[in-house]
């Protein structure tokens, strides 16, 4: 690879924890199979390429700061995905480094995405914005086959938890596992389950176990990007937000923890902030280049 590609891990203030993402800066000269191939060589289940400046705002939108706004795009070893929040909060923790903390706007294929970087008791920490956020119900049939690739009885699912298809950027399926030794025990069907999720545009199946009111355990198989697992899933957090709202688990104005990672040696911790008369929901967590 000649293109400089920068490796930061998000969610966690130790490169050996949280999910790691590529970074390339400056993705100008690349083409799309130029990019998945930067992505497939670095094997991490997403990649963030900067291909310019942001595109002038809509009216009524506020513009960011010169130097300040870029055109991103994300991408699987396998494809190109429509917006990924470990790698927009690895991104940000990288051009931070480089430019300073502050506002930065990042404009995606799913929308326009701002990210606030702040540096705190000497770590860099990035708070994103997701796009208006939706949750739907999943047929009985496709929740039946989703279940059938994971191995899970129904009896394991948390009925407190039903599952659904939450959409802030990326489409994830939502699915409340009972106990903590059912979220633990995760060997699924890959073939099985990425077909699933192709056919129902899913990036993510979130696998979720409730600790407490407003913590979480929670896991990202990820087959439709060519990896097993997501270590710490920032776009499918923002989904959950907007599930855990909707269903009214949670209050109005909540901050929720999401734990994630741990089964896998890489532990991470994500934040996610639900405000009371704002659709969006906001995802943060701590990033470090891993050296």
């Amino acid at each position: 690879m000649t293109t400089e590609v920068l490796r930061y891990t998000a969610f966690s203030e130790d490169p050996a924890g949280g999910n790691p993402a590529g970074v390339v800066l400056d993705a100008s000269a690349l083409d799309e199979a130029a990019m998945l191939d930067v992505a497939a060589r670095l094997g991490y289940s997403e990649t963030a390429f900067l291909t310019g400046p942001a595109s002038p705002p809509a009216p009524g939108e506020a513009a960011p700061e010169p130097g300040r706004g870029f055109t991103v795009r994300y991408f699987s070893p396998k494809a190109e995905v429509p917006f990924c929040g470990h790698a927009t909060v690895a991104a940000a923790v990288a051009l931070a480094e480089r430019i300073g903390p502050g506002q930065l706007v990042f404009e995606t294929r799913a929308g326009t995405v701002p990210v606030s970087v702040t540096a705190e008791d000497g770590h860099l920490r990035a708070t994103l914005t997701s796009v208006v956020p939706h949750v739907e119900d999943i047929a009985a049939a496709d929740l039946a086959e989703a279940l059938a690739a994971l191995g899970w009885p129904a009896g394991d699912l948390d009925p407190e938890l039903p599952p659904r298809v939450a959409y802030a950027g990326a489409r994830h399926l939502v699915i409340g596992a009972a106990t903590r030794a059912r979220l633990a025990d995760l060997a699924y069907d890959f073939g099985r389950l990425e077909a699933l999720m192709r056919r129902l545009d899913l990036t993510t199946v979130q696998l979720v176990h409730r600790a407490g009111p407003t913590l979480f355990h929670v896991r990202d198989p990820f087959p439709v990007g060519g990896v097993v697992e997501d270590p710490a899933t920032g776009a499918a957090a923002a989904a959950f937000g907007a599930y855990a709202r909707q269903l009214a688990l949670v209050p109005e104005d909540a901050v929720l923890t999401l734990h994630q990672g741990e089964d896998m040696g890489r532990p991470g911790v994500l934040t996610v902030e639900l405000r009371a008369g704002d659709p969006r929901v906001r995802v943060a967590g701590a990033g470090v280049r891993i050296p």
